[in-house]
């Protein structure tokens, strides 16, 4: 935003439509423009216009978006990356070196798994599952001296657990650690982890922020300007950026994410009432539901309950999977957060690569994407999925 606006307090929906995105000076226009260039013409050896030379180290539609996501997050810095898993290598491999631990969360996002697992525990970055909801657990899992970050995702993925971001906070700092949160399941519209002591957030914009199904892209937020200094050092090193046309769509995105929510909160609860009163059900895993182990921690620190649902299917994972074939309008595929519903079974999908691991989902477990279509045709079609 100008200026002239900084120091004035503004609420969420106006930062997401202003936040960075101030009308182009040159043409008035009012949404700032797609910069596709690579290279910009410098006002003499090293005098850079606006800062830009290069846009891998920096590109202006980039920088509206890295500046909104900043904003909306309440942090010093943010990042704008090729993708979620993107954002997540760079903070690691800026925070970590080899021979570092981290605390991961037991029931973490497959991709996540994967890149710990399969990557990073190759660079000789090791890791202990241990589950974020409990804080004692977290504390046991860290070893003194080694432990670098604890990392959390509340809601997690699939399984929608909840962790106490505040507390969390505090285990990490006793041991000289940073807490890392990925926010993607709630989105910074429901819920601000910065503002509760973590150090660093993670977002895969693909899902809500992105919001429509068309563009795939990460970002990180820093609460603290020079670490965030850092992860641009890195960032710019690395090079896994986001294009311009990517950083216009979720910008796009954006300016929506406060009522798309809404939306996406109230049908999810419709579809959770269906779902606790059918037999074909076997659980219901959702934040806003009394009886979740995470339900008061989730009232306490988020605006809503999101747009995630999961339950398991009482005939066992063939019954899962034939819910998932029969769906209509729930389409069948991977990823969340878009305007239209999904519909996956986790096992066999997004946490394939968690398979025979200590995060291994349960095989009857299905996951949705409650997208914002009406709500009834929602709750029809997925009532006569499960028959």
């Amino acid at each position: 935003m100008s200026d002239a606006n900084v120091n004035i307090p503004h609420g969420f929906e106006t930062l997401a439509i202003h936040a960075g995105q101030e009308p182009d000076p040159l043409t008035g226009a009012v949404v700032p423009p797609i910069y596709q260039v690579s290279t910009y013409k410098q006002d003499g050896v090293g005098g850079l216009r606006g800062g830009y030379e290069y846009s891998r180290s920096a590109n202006p539609t980039r920088t509206a978006l890295e500046e909104c996501v900043a904003a909306l997050e309440a942090g010093a810095r943010g990042l704008a990356f090729a993708s979620g898993l993107a954002a997540e290598d760079c903070l690691l491999r800026t925070v970590c070196t080899p021979g570092d631990h981290v605390v991961i969360p037991n029931d973490a996002y497959g991709g996540t798994f994967r890149l710990f697992a399969k990557v990073l525990d190759r660079w000789g970055l090791e890791w202990t599952p241990a589950q974020s909801g409990d804080a004692d657990a977290v504390r046991r899992a860290i070893r003194p001296g080694r432990t670098k970050v604890v990392w959390c995702e509340t809601p997690s993925n699939p399984l929608l657990g909840v962790a106490d971001i505040e507390q969390l906070a505090g285990v990490a700092r006793e041991a000289g650690a940073l807490l890392v949160v990925d926010n993607t399941f709630a989105s910074p519209y429901l819920q601000q982890p910065l503002t509760l002591g973590a150090d660093v957030i993670v977002h895969s914009t693909t899902k809500y922020m992105g919001g429509h199904s068309d563009v795939v892209g990460g970002a990180l937020v820093a609460a603290d300007a020079e670490l965030g200094e850092q992860l641009a050092y890195h960032q710019n090193a690395m090079g896994a950026v986001a294009g311009p046309f990517d950083a216009w769509l979720t910008l796009r995105g954006i300016r929506t994410l406060g009522v798309r929510m809404d939306r996406h909160c109230a049908n999810a609860e419709k579809i959770v009432e269906l779902l606790r009163g059918h037999k074909a059900v076997a659980e219901v895993l959702y934040p806003g539901l009394p009886g979740h182990p995470g339900h008061d921690v989730a009232v306490k620190q988020m605006k809503a309950f999101g747009g995630m649902v999961s339950f398991r299917v009482a005939g066992g994972e063939n019954a899962a999977v034939e819910v998932c074939n029969r769906t209509k309008l729930f389409t069948l595929g991977e990823s969340l957060g878009g305007v239209e519903s999904l519909i996956e079974h986790p096992g066999r999908m997004t946490h394939a690569s968690a398979a025979g691991s200590p995060l291994e989902v349960p095989a009857d477990l299905v996951r949705l994407s409650v997208g914002i279509e009406t709500a009834e045709d929602l709750v029809a079609d997925l009532e006569r999925a499960l028959g």
